[in-house]
């Protein structure tokens, strides 16, 4: 039997007008949080890449990777491990949709200063970085 082992995912804080882009999880982990767009990171695939094909996926923006903004683990959280590179991202193309309505719920701004409730760890650690820059 093989032993459960962590996985990488990878987000984004995009960042426009001193609001964040969150999605309302549908599914584990977190379902039914206020989370960062993103997702898992394919083997061989650089964690920019990743980050900027999971967003298109997502909700269909393109954008521009300014830097590393955080690190989230998130262990044995509904039965998961995840560890989990967020980026400080900007819109460079599109408006945000929901490309993925059996994973997400909604997608929404939400200002700096007032984060919704319940938030992902990586919502979290995204705001609380935001706040501390």
């Amino acid at each position: 039997m093989n032993a459960p082992v962590p996985r990488v995912g990878c987000g984004a804080a995009i960042v426009r007008d001193g609001r964040l882009l969150l999605v309302k999880r549908l599914t584990p982990p977190e379902a039914g949080a206020w989370s960062l767009p993103g997702g898992k990171v394919e083997f061989g695939e650089r964690l920019a890449d990743a980050v900027v094909r999971e967003i298109r996926e997502e909700i269909g923006v393109e954008i521009a990777v300014e830097r590393p903004l955080v690190v989230v683990e998130t262990p044995n959280v509904d039965g998961q491990h995840w560890i989990a590179p967020v980026f400080l991202a900007r819109l460079a193309a599109g408006e945000p949709r929901n490309c993925e309505p059996t994973k997400h719920e909604f997608v929404e701004w939400f200002p700096l200063g007032r984060p919704p409730t319940p938030l992902s760890g990586a919502a979290r650690a995204a705001f609380a970085s935001l706040a501390a820059r």
